[in-house]
């Protein structure tokens, strides 16, 4: 015997991706039944996801949008954008605090010439007497000149900086020229400076603010020309011209990432989405704090050439017409200009994956759903769900239930008589929890239908031995004790009943009224139930299906899960539905042959010269021609049973009259328990036909 090795492993939720095959039939069944169309079906199923026995679950495309839309709102509730322009004030006060603490210090320090020399020393070589002012000169053999220099620097850097501008963008120009004092003010500003780079960069490219972290003159140069190049590359294409995007990406592309662009157009493509999200951190500001942030955003690599070629870059991408979005915040938490900026990419992503997933609930797609922004925006759990939905149509194809037909998908014979079962087993059901009776399909024997009855065994007979009499006539003989010891003539066997043959015809109404009632789909169930009964338990009966509207229609078995009513066909045709099944029940030389009717309407249309004409109310001439085809089966020793949907008086009142004539009787039932009406008729009236034998 060959050994099993098991391997386990801490469960993270990826292990299993897909569902039973015969869940999912059973999740699709309500739906298919209704609209008759599998696409359909799988996309409702998508929508509102699907729990199982077994517990493979699956969330929803609904439920996914929802997590979505909690993701988006928990951002939107936790940051206060206002606060990023504030930060850059804040930034900024810092900076002037820490220089204006370092010009009142060494303007207070030059009343000491020991101070005041040290400070000198620490400037450096390239201060000389000569570059000192006038008046200091004309004074230096009398006073330490270093007291003047000092004040006169301090005084200097001191009027600079109480006459910076106001707001923050005209303000940080200004500081671009200005020499610090304090060395560590000086690092903040030029850090801060990195800052707005970056920014400015990612508000048109997606990876190339990478080089902006340790920027240095080579990669000024290399930016210079690959925004020059790309300049020129799209006037050629505004132009009409070859803009050459092969050249430009062989000369650049190391410049951005590890998924570069593979076109002009989606090069552009992803400006406008990058240029979008910073459309996006502008319009969700106050007025000012735009004007501020759109000014600081420019002007900020120290290279005239540089930033005249971004300048000439925006203006040339402006017929790519970012929109961008407005998100209202409503947080208190602060956030800085790159987090505000990777925010509004997450915003971004966000909006697209809603977009997405929205088109995949109507067109069922879900495979355009982008895996990878899943993961990083739902989570793990989230990706689970969306590949089980990608893999429902495959395990279903593998189960055999379904096959891909065209461009289309459809039930295979098995898929259809796994819904026929799936119908039939709901309405027993619903028979057992209603202490109807447990009419489980009854046990076939060689002769016929096995009773409750025994009957001593006779060669010949099916063995279906009845274990509890055979036991009895052995313990009546030999009397009790063990062993019991049984002889041929102790054994009984359950006696069967003669099989009787019955072909039917099940005439289901398709007007709109079933539908807009609610009727339809329990007619359509009950048909696929009554086609897997027959099929499974009686074997020898024939069943035909009609539908019928305008006119009558026969209905393959493999087309049921496809049935669907006429919206705009008008009538209720009982007339040449009987005919139809007249010609039908005519291959039937024996046995029993019946029609079962299921409608909620009376005839209101009737064939003349083999066209319909529809009237509504009924015109005598609809009915007479209908009581006509009802005298005809009759007359054929044909049944017709109606199952009445409805009591309006004149649906009443005609088939009491068509009862009259024929015999058949009329049941008036719900559209819930249409079924237990139905299948428990046919099975009973089987046995009371077998009983008269």
């Amino acid at each position: 015997m060959a050994l099993r090795l098991n391997r386990y492993s801490a469960w993270d939720g990826t292990q299993n991706t897909e569902l039973d095959a015969d869940q999912i039939m059973k999740a699709l069944s309500d739906d298919l039944m209704e609209f008759g169309d599998l696409q359909q079906a799988m996309r409702y199923l998508m929508q509102r996801g699907m729990d199982t026995e077994n517990g493979d679950n699956m969330r929803g495309l609904r439920e996914l949008l929802q997590q979505l839309k909690d993701e988006r709102r928990q951002r939107l509730e936790r940051f206060d954008i206002d606060s990023t322009m504030e930060d850059i004030r804040r930034q900024l006060n810092e900076i002037l605090d820490m220089e204006k603490k370092t010009i009142n210090d060494w303007i207070d320090r030059t009343r000491s010439p020991d101070h005041a020399q040290e400070f000198i020393e620490s400037l450096g070589e390239g201060l000389t007497k000569n570059s000192l002012p006038e008046e200091a000169s004309a004074e230096s053999e009398k006073n330490s000149y270093s007291d003047q220099l000092l004040s006169s620097i301090g005084e200097k850097n001191y009027e600079f900086i109480k006459n910076l501008p106001d707001d923050s963008a005209s303000m940080i120009n200004a500081l671009q020229d200005y020499e610090f004092l304090n060395t560590d003010a000086q690092k903040k500003f030029l850090k801060f400076i990195n800052h707005l780079r970056k920014a400015m960069t990612r508000s048109l490219f997606k990876n190339i603010s990478r080089m902006i972290d340790q920027i240095s003159e080579g990669d000024i140069k290399r930016m210079k020309e690959m925004i020059k190049d790309l300049n020129e590359m799209l006037v050629k294409k505004i132009a009409g011209e070859d803009a050459d995007f092969n050249s430009f990406m062989e000369k650049h592309g190391d410049m951005f990432g590890d998924s570069p662009p593979q076109s002009l157009d989606k090069f552009l493509n992803q400006i406008q989405q990058q240029m979008s999200v910073t459309q996006s951190l502008v319009n969700s500001m106050s007025t000012d704090q735009q004007h501020q942030l759109q000014a600081m955003m420019h002007g900020k690599f120290g290279d005239t050439d540089l930033d005249n070629e971004l300048a000439k870059l925006t203006k040339e991408l402006d017929f790519l017409n970012p929109q961008g979005k407005e998100y209202n915040f409503s947080g208190n938490e602060e956030i800085d200009l790159l987090a505000a900026m990777e925010l509004m990419q997450e915003l971004s992503k966000l909006d697209q994956l809603e977009q997405q997933m929205q088109h995949a609930q109507y067109n069922g797609k879900v495979d355009n759903i982008d895996h990878d922004m899943i993961r990083e925006l739902l989570g793990d759990e989230a990706l689970v769900d969306l590949e089980k939905m990608s893999s429902m149509l495959k395990t279903m194809e593998n189960a055999g239930y379904v096959r891909k037909e065209g461009n289309k998908w459809g039930l295979t014979p098995r898929g259809t008589r796994s819904l026929g079962q799936k119908a039939l087993d709901e309405i027993y059901n619903k028979l057992k929890k209603q202490s109807l009776g447990n009419h489980a399909v009854p046990e076939e024997g060689r002769f016929g239908e096995r009773t409750e009855e025994s009957k001593p065994y006779e060669f010949g007979d099916a063995f279906h031995l009845h274990m509890p009499r055979t036991i009895r006539n052995s313990v009546d003989r030999d009397g009790p004790g063990t062993p019991i010891k049984l002889r041929s003539e102790d054994f009984e066997v359950y006696r069967s009943e003669l099989i009787t043959q019955t072909a039917t015809v099940l005439m289901v109404d398709l007007s709109w009224s079933m539908a807009l009632r609610g009727s339809f789909q329990s007619a359509k169930k009950v048909a696929m139930a009554l086609h897997n009964l027959i099929s499974s338990a009686y074997p020898q009966d024939s069943l035909y299906i009609l539908g019928f509207s305008a006119y009558a229609r026969e209905i393959k078995p493999y087309d049921l899960p496809y049935l669907q009513y006429d919206d705009y066909l008008l009538g209720t045709n009982i007339q040449h539905a009987l005919i139809l099944a007249g010609k039908l029940l005519a291959r039937h030389r024996q046995g029993t042959r019946q029609v079962v009717m299921i409608t909620d309407g009376e005839p209101t249309a009737h064939l003349e010269n083999s066209r319909p004409v529809f009237a509504y109310p009924p015109t005598p001439t609809t009915i007479s021609k209908t009581l006509r085809a009802v005298k005809n089966c009759t007359s054929k020793n044909i049944t017709i049973n109606t199952f009445m949907l409805d009591k309006n008086h004149y649906l009443k009142a005609f088939v009491e009259n068509m009862s009259r004539i024929n015999g058949g009787r009329i049941f008036y039932a719900e559209p819930q328990n249409l079924g237990e009406y139905i299948l428990v008729d046919y099975v009973k009236n089987k046995k009371k036909r077998l009983a008269r034998l």
